[in-house]
């Protein structure tokens, strides 16, 4: 069931003897409901979010619950504008800078929800 399935419908046949005539039952109105997105969270690879100096970090925001289409950003302790968008963000050699609060914000165009902060410390 997707959102796009709310409308106005009904049923109809040929009934009769000779099923020679065409009815319809009266109209009923489906309404389909988004859920919104709940229980985000972000995995970190290595685990812990500890990283060496020039390795590879990668954050991972999950979603348990939501209908979507969802949209992801990725914003960090201190910084104004988002890092990226997707439910990935991968940093390929990581430096002094990189450490700090890490946040996934999850929206279904209606409502944001966002992660618990993630520490990731560069060692």
């Amino acid at each position: 069931l997707q959102l796009h399935h709310s409308g106005r419908y009904f049923c109809g046949g040929l009934v009769g003897s000779r099923m020679s005539r065409w009815h319809k039952s009266a109209p009923v109105t489906v309404t389909v409901h988004g859920i919104p997105p709940a229980g985000v969270s972000v995995l970190a690879q290595p685990p812990g979010a500890q990283v060496v100096l020039g390795d590879r970090l990668v954050l991972s925001c999950a979603v348990a619950t939501g209908t979507g289409p969802l949209s992801f950003s990725w914003h960090r302790e201190g910084l104004g504008v988002p890092l990226s968008s997707g439910p990935r963000l991968e940093l390929s050699h990581v430096g002094d800078r990189d450490s700090g609060h890490y946040q996934c914000r999850v929206s279904d165009g209606d409502s944001v929800v966002e992660s618990p902060k993630l520490n990731v410390t560069v060692l």
